[in-house]
């Protein structure tokens, strides 16, 4: 927010308005039902803020870029799929977050993700409780990130489309035109953010043909600084190049979707060659732990979890729950999880097929 407040004309804090009238549980509830506007109210700092940031935005329960960076401290960079195959380690953490130098607030990160800043409540905490801390261990922990900086002149030969300053200053010398050395303030090119975005991954080490293989729709995978490409999408507002959004289908589905990782998780948990291990334990099919996640019938069952303690799916939440409380203002952004992976069935199909 620093940086934020030093580009108003007035960097004044806003006088905020408080309910001194109301109980505590109604302050609660009223800071769930009214998010904080991205920008709006500066003044109040190390609180949850809400995503698009812009004043004319329509009103989102989407978080600020910072703030999932701070929930990541303890979630991990594992997602709800991937957290029931891999194991937190530490290696599954942000170790750094990279930022131009001249957009880093010390002060502002320190209070954003820092120990000794808003979340300085999880310090030392670990999920599951009283996990051993060798260094064999696993489990969710609070792991702060270091802020690294990248000087200006880097950033502007490694990224020469990055929004530019909309006014810089330089010193400009006698021969230059001017009788003496001033500064002088020169106006830069606005530039217009872009809504496209690229997926790289490489592909899979195994010698033998996997149901982690993605389709990517094309014959031709190019190569990657000496590595076979896995996966490659370009993603224009949230679909794949070539598909429409106002009529979203599931060929145009990004495989980073919800959808598209839900199927991928059920069809992992389904292949005798991802889980040889597993299968070898000959588990009977009604005692089968992960029969749930198979057979779930919308994806809110399949982010619900049975209770069991040691469920990694449960420990994960168990671990964000405890982290949201702590970061202030967090509202559960939920209400679109009643669909199922029929979505990922073409429309014109699963009309066919109802007809039969």
């Amino acid at each position: 927010m620093e940086l934020c407040m030093a580009a108003q004309e007035d960097a004044t804090p806003w006088e905020v308005t408080r309910h001194t009238d109301m109980s505590p549980t109604d302050q609660d509830d009223l800071q769930e039902e009214n998010l904080l506007d991205g920008r709006a109210h500066f003044s109040l700092l190390g609180v949850v803020r809400r995503k698009p940031a812009r004043m004319d935005a329509e009103s989102t329960r989407s978080k600020s870029c910072s703030d999932k960076l701070a929930l990541r401290q303890v979630s991990s960079l594992l997602s709800c799929e991937t957290s029931r195959l891999v194991s937190p380690t530490e290696n599954v953490y942000l170790a750094g977050l990279v930022l131009p130098e001249d957009e880093i607030s010390r002060v502002g990160c320190e209070r954003a993700f820092g120990e000794n800043g808003r979340m300085r409540g999880l310090a030392g905490r670990s999920w599951p409780i009283n996990m051993d801390h060798d260094g064999s261990a696993t489990g969710y922990r609070f792991r702060p990130f270091e802020v690294l900086s990248v000087p200006a002149e880097e950033v502007e030969a490694l990224w020469p489309f990055a929004k530019p300053k909309a006014v810089q200053t330089r010193s400009v010398l006698p021969h230059e035109g001017q009788s003496d050395g001033t500064d002088s303030t020169v106006v830069l090119k606005k530039s217009k953010p872009g809504n496209v975005s690229s997926i790289w991954t490489a592909a899979s080490s195994l010698p033998h043909p996997c149901v982690m293989t993605m389709d990517t729709g094309s014959k031709n995978l190019p190569n990657l600084g000496r590595s076979r490409t896995g996966l490659y999408e370009t993603i224009i507002n949230g679909v794949k190049q070539g598909n429409r959004l106002a009529t979203p289908t599931a060929r145009g589905a990004s495989s980073l979707s919800r959808a598209k990782l839900w199927g991928l998780l059920r069809n992992i948990l389904r292949s005798t060659e991802c889980l040889r291990e597993y299968e070898s334990q000959s588990l009977e099919e009604d005692n089968d732990p992960l029969r749930s996640i198979k057979d779930a019938s919308s994806y809110e069952d399949f982010k619900r979890t049975g209770g069991d303690v040691t469920d990694p799916h449960h420990i994960r939440q168990e671990a964000m729950r405890d982290a949201k409380n702590v970061l202030k203002g967090w509202a559960p952004n939920t209400g679109d999880e009643g669909w199922n992976l029929d979505v990922l069935v073409d429309s014109k199909k699963r009309k066919s097929e109802g007809v039969q």
